[in-house]
């Protein structure tokens, strides 16, 4: 395999070795760990048979197209044999410090992005091995040695490629995109690979002619900047292969929210309320798994003309239950109305986040 200290694509750049660690199914396969009858079974963590997300789901059941954050009545109509599991988080905490231990035996520049998921910045690391290709063999070792359960690692020479990277050849994959690849790799890659490109954005990009990094790469930053605004740089960068963000040890996390764009505008509360839903289950699930909760509920609501309003309220205490969240949600929404417009955007998010009592609040990170 190539050496992966050549320098990056800018000369004036530092040069940086830089791991992303994702863990393969991480929630699915923790519990198939655990229980042996689940073992080889289409399995979803979270939400019912009746109601909810699905919080993670496994191989078996994501060859049926069963995903996290689907609904679950979607995710059984797609596959009926599907077992649903209640999540662990207490366990999943557990194991991810597991993980966390791993990687502070190679490096200290860690950022946890969640509980399965980390960058790690290997440019120099602590067991002083050859390549950072050798610190990801080394970590995904030991991973399995300790917890049993596998990892993808992505190793290159920034953060937007460690991560493509790490998906790349999942399940159970390393893979390496060096210096000399990098802007050759970005060109062939769909966009819908890109991180940080949703289906949103993706479906928007596509409708302009833009399939590959190639296509991204042939518009100007001018261009981009009259179409996407603020992530226009972003974009530009990435479809060169260059990511000059550092990876950030002991970055804390303001706020926990989701949204979704609708196929179809609604004036209909009711409908409104329905599809707040599955996005409520998802802040619920995200804060549950990181341990953390907030005093601020946060409405955002989009209308059919692009205005966006949002609606928030502040508790002396943190919220304390999904069932709470979503009183709060629904008093912020009963506010909007009536509607003069139809509504083509809905999210909440939580903020002023507070993590458990005597814990500084922390995320999982890794590296190349």
């Amino acid at each position: 395999m190539p050496d992966d200290t050549a320098p990056t694509t800018e000369p004036a750049a530092p040069a940086r070795k830089i791991i992303h660690i994702d863990m393969d199914a991480f929630y699915a396969s923790v519990e198939q760990r655990d229980d042996p009858a689940l073992r080889g079974r289409p399995l979803a963590v979270g939400g019912s048979r009746e109601r909810g997300v699905v919080a993670a789901a496994s191989y078996e059941a994501r060859v049926f197209g069963v995903r996290s954050a689907m609904p679950s009545v979607t995710a059984r109509r797609l596959c009926p044999d599907l077992v649903f599991v209640k999540p662990r988080f207490e366990v999943y905490k557990a194991i991810s410090a597991e993980i966390q231990a791993v990687f502070a035996e190679h490096t200290p520049i860690i950022e946890p992005v969640s509980l399965d998921e980390a960058y790690l910045d290997v440019t120099e690391n602590l067991q002083r091995l050859a390549t950072a290709t050798e610190v990801a063999r080394a970590i995904r070792a030991e991973i399995l040695a300790r917890t049993g359960l596998v990892a993808s690692a992505g190793v290159s020479y920034n953060k937007f490629l460690a991560k493509v990277a790490s998906d790349y050849r999942k399940p159970d994959a390393l893979f390496v995109i060096t210096p000399a690849m990098g802007p050759g790799f970005v060109e062939a890659l769909p966009i819908g690979r890109f991180h940080g490109v949703g289906p949103v954005t993706e479906a928007k990009m596509k409708r302009l002619g833009i399939l590959t990094g190639g296509d991204l790469r042939a518009r100007s930053l001018a261009e981009l900047q009259a179409i996407f605004g603020s992530s226009s740089g972003y974009y530009h960068g990435v479809a060169r292969g260059i990511d000059h963000r550092a990876v950030r040890a002991h970055r804390i996390r303001k706020s926990v929210g989701a949204e979704n764009t609708f196929s179809e505008d609604t004036t209909e509360f009711a409908v409104l309320v329905e599809r707040l839903q599955p996005i409520l289950d998802k802040v619920w699930t995200v804060c549950a798994s990181k341990g953390v909760t907030g005093r601020t509920v946060t409405l955002k609501v989009k209308f059919s003309d692009f205005e966006q309003i949002t609606r928030a309220r502040s508790l002396s205490l943190p919220v304390a239950s999904r069932e709470s969240l979503a009183h709060i949600s629904l008093g912020l929404l009963r506010d909007v109305f009536p509607l003069r417009r139809s509504v083509r955007l809905i999210g909440v998010s939580l903020s002023g986040l507070q993590h458990g009592a005597g814990e500084e609040p922390r995320q999982l990170g890794l590296a190349l």
